[in-house]
């Protein structure tokens, strides 16, 4: 299916019935990623899967920033009359998720954000470096996009108003650190580090998700105790 939002078409296919959600995946990548997750949701939510712009199906544009991505997720909710869903983010999926969760108070009712970064320099140096030099030869405006953005401050994070729940993987680009000091500034947050995996390893053709993000939207405590296991199929 598809949409115009902001004046550009976005690709996403909309499956099941019950509670919203949003699935937003990472950079380079398109909704497809999420194929066996939504199998599993789709049975009790209504789930939106997005290809974001320049991505998947949705339309190109000559320069990319997390800013027009939020603000077409943002046109997206409101031109199919989605009420308060839950946004899930994977990577850059999670950065627009945090930057929407701040600059649009009360129309998320909760977020859940993987693998997600404040900043460029934020991310591993092992991971950074070679983007660097990947960019230098191939001038990709995605991994521009990496490169210089996001750009988000504690102070947009203290904005956010709804329950957030952020993973970690043991061996991610991102420092658990890095995903403490979110937890921190965001004020209601949960934080879950998932051992033995890598920033995708758990998230791209996988349901390993399925229970956390089941148990966030129906508001059980099991999974908000940081270092919860995620179940593995």
């Amino acid at each position: 299916m598809r949409v115009s939002v902001n004046g550009i078409g976005i690709n996403y296919e909309a499956e099941g019935e019950g509670p919203p959600i949003i699935l937003l995946h990472g950079n380079g990548e398109d909704h497809t990623i999420f194929d066996r997750l939504v199998s599993e949701l789709k049975k009790e939510y209504r789930v939106f899967s997005i290809d974001t712009r320049g991505h998947g199906g949705s339309e190109r544009v000559p320069v990319y920033h997390y800013s027009d991505m939020v603000e077409d997720v943002a046109a997206f909710i409101s031109e199919l009359g989605i009420e308060k869903p839950i946004l899930y983010g994977f990577s850059d999926g999670g950065i627009v998720g945090l930057m929407l969760a701040s600059r649009y108070p009360g129309m998320l009712s909760g977020l859940i954000a993987s693998g997600a970064n404040l900043s460029p320099k934020d991310l591993k140096l092992s991971f950074r470096l070679p983007m660097r030099l990947k960019y230098m030869y191939k001038k990709h405006p995605f991994i521009e996009l990496m490169l210089k953005e996001p750009n988000i401050t504690e102070e947009d994070l203290r904005r956010i108003d709804v329950p957030v729940l952020i993973t970690i993987a043991e061996n991610d680009i991102i420092p658990l650190s890095h995903a403490e000091r979110m937890r921190r500034a965001i004020p209601d947050c949960r934080l879950v580090p998932v051992a033995g995996e890598d920033h995708s390893s758990y998230i791209v053709h996988s349901d390993k998700l399925f229970p956390l993000i089941s148990d966030f939207i129906e508001g059980t405590a099991r999974s908000f105790v940081p270092g919860s296991k995620i179940a593995r199929h």
